[in-house]
This record gives C-alpha cells, structure tokens and sequence, in this order.
C-alpha cells in the first residue's frame, strides 16, 4: 500500500497576487480551512526560511506531502456474523432466561436499523443473560431439548462476541471518520484534542476487555458520549497527516544542513557560530512543536494500538493498513519515519555545532 501523492497546488500566494486583499485574504482563509496545512506549516516553512538565512543557502520550495491512504472498505474490514433464528416457541420455552422482550426488541422494526453500537450492546445483553441462564439452577427445569438449545445458543454466541464487537467498532462512522483523508494536519494548538479523545479510546478499550465480565456494567448512554467525542473531528487522519508534513519538512531543512556539511569550508559565511546557532533554533517554537508533536502522536497512536489489540486479530486488509499507518515501529509508517527525520535533523545540528564551535 503505497502512500498516495496528490499533485502539487498553487500556493495561496501565487493566486493572491491576482485578487484585490481582501480577496486574497478570504482565499487563504479558505484554503487553509478545507485541507490546508494551517499553523503548523507556516512554523515549518518559517522555520526552513531562517535556516538557510542562518546557513547562507537559498530557502527550498516546499514540497505539499501525500495524504493518507484509503481506509478499507465496509466488506474488507467487517467480519462476517451469521444470523441466529429460532422459532418463537422456542424462545418462548427459554423465557426463565429473561430473554424473550430481548429478542423481541432486536427483531421489531427500529431494531433491525439500530446503529453499531447498539447492536453490539444488545448482543452484549443476549450473551449476559444466556451465559447467566445457563450457570443458574434454570437449565434443570428444562426439557432435554430445550437444554441443548440454550447450551448451543450459548456456545454460538460467546464465539460471535468478540467478532460483534469488532463490527460494532469498524461499522461505526464515528471510528471509521477517524481515518478520513477529508482532512487537515493537527495543528499546535490542538492538544486538547487529543485528550479528550484519549478518555473516548480508552473507555472503548475497557468495553472490549470487559465483555465477558458479568460483573462490568455497559451503559449505553456513556458509550454513545465517547463515540459522539471521536465524531467531533478525525483525530487519526490529522494526527498522521501533521505526522508526513512534519517529516516533508524536516527532510527539506535536512537537505540544507546537508549541503552546508558537505562544504569543505563548512562554517564560513553562517550569521553566527554553529553552538550559537544550535542553541538559537533549540529554543524555537517550531523545535518545541517538533517535540510535542512526537508525543502527541506516539500517546496517540499507542491508544489506538491498543485498542485494536484488545480486539480479536482483525482482517487482512485491516491489519495491513494497520500496518502501514499506525505502526509504532515499522520504518515506512509515518510516526517511525517522522521520527527518523527528526533524529537525522538533530544529529546534523550536533555535528555543525562540533565543526563550527
């Protein structure tokens, strides 16, 4: 899966020069508003320009980074779950198991068109009451049929659990809109964000880990709250995406330090000694986003991480998209490559101060 790359825009200066200011101003406002780069950039691309001002280099052209990739389609990432039916009767017969008006809600018309969520909470309920059925004195007061028939109805859902409660996550636009490439980078000050998303994440996580906990208590108000959080913005697609125009740009500002350590006379014409230098970029606004951005992603990521594990292994398509983007350490995913430009960023920094003291 390769990360795509989308052809490169004007930039809104280029067509703010052909509109009167107001024009102008209302343009970038736009375009930083539907997809845009926003504050972040503007710290990069500042932050590129004084380098080269610093290292007597022409600044770079700054390159747009590629958007992320497609998440899989509702068939590729979705298990599938066979539907259970049995007669009316014979729900009827196991109705010491208070699951009668259970059933009988999932099947009236508003329940067939439950969202996932619900779905996933019903089913949670059903097992619940089966699981507690069948360790009760209940099972003694049946007919020999109607015993098999909870046994098996039992068995079938406590192995359809796990696979309901990842559809209900996957299925979800809450989640699923995580992963939207409609998107824009995470800016500076989005912290809070995260957060509050964090708190929605690992409730999520809880929830999976405690299904077949009697003893947990799943409340469907609290669980649609932390889906409402996660459907208030894509807090994955912004947070990789943040992730690649960080590495775009340091790989660009990598280039300069590059060609100013490839001099033989590498520290004549720099505006200042290269400690001083060093000392003088460190104490920047964009280093400290660098390094906040870094955490962010890592508190971030390794939610979601695991999350996904406490699920059963997930599709394929799944697990390779997992693979390719939210990887903690594989070198080709964004929060590993970003952190490897990072660490190249700072290591040139550390040899022109040693060069050039």
């Amino acid at each position: 899966m390769e990360r795509s790359r989308f052809p490169e825009a004007s930039p809104p200066e280029a067509a703010s020069r052909r509109l009167p200011p107001l024009a102008a101003l209302l343009l970038t406002a736009l375009l930083v508003g539907c997809g845009g780069s926003g504050e972040g950039d503007a710290l990069l691309q500042d932050y590129q320009r004084e380098l080269a001002s610093a290292l007597d280099l022409p600044a770079p052209e700054p390159a747009s980074p590629g958007n992320i990739g497609a998440f899989p389609a509702r068939d590729e990432r979705l298990f599938e779950v066979s539907e259970t039916r049995d007669g009316l009767l014979n729900v009827y017969a196991l109705r010491e198991c208070h699951i009668t008006s259970l059933v009988a809600e999932r099947n009236n018309q508003l329940g067939r068109v439950a969202p996932p969520s619900q779905r996933w909470l019903y089913e949670l309920e059903l097992w619940r009451r089966l699981h507690a059925c069948q360790h009760s004195e209940i099972p003694e007061t049946l007919s020999e049929s109607h015993r098999e028939r909870l046994t098996r109805l039992t068995e079938t859902k406590t192995e359809q659990l796990p696979r309901v409660s990842w559809n209900s996550l996957f299925d979800s636009e809450e989640w699923t809109g995580s992963f939207s490439r409609a998107s824009s980078p995470l800016q500076p000050d989005d912290a809070a964000a995260v957060e509050t998303q964090l708190s929605a994440i690992a409730w999520l996580r809880e929830a999976t880990l405690n299904q077949f906990n009697p003893q947990w208590q799943h409340d469907s108000s609290t669980l649609e709250n932390h889906l409402k959080t996660l459907r208030s913005r894509p807090l994955t697609a912004e947070v990789l995406r943040a992730l690649m125009l960080a590495e775009q740009r340091l790989g660009e500002a990598n280039a300069l330090l590059e060609a100013r350590l490839s001099r033989a006379d590498t520290c004549r014409g720099l505006d200042a000694p290269g400690t001083e230098l060093r000392a003088r970029f460190e104490t920047q606004p964009t280093t400290d986003w660098l390094t906040r951005l870094e955490t962010l992603a890592e508190r971030w990521l390794g939610a979601v991480e695991e999350l996904l594990d406490s699920h059963i292994e997930p599709p394929t398509a799944v697990a390779e998209y997992r693979r390719h983007w939210l990887s903690l350490a594989d070198p080709e995913a964004p929060l590993p490559a970003y952190r490897a430009a990072l660490e190249t960023h700072r290591h040139h920094w550390r040899t022109l101060a040693e060069r050039c003291p």
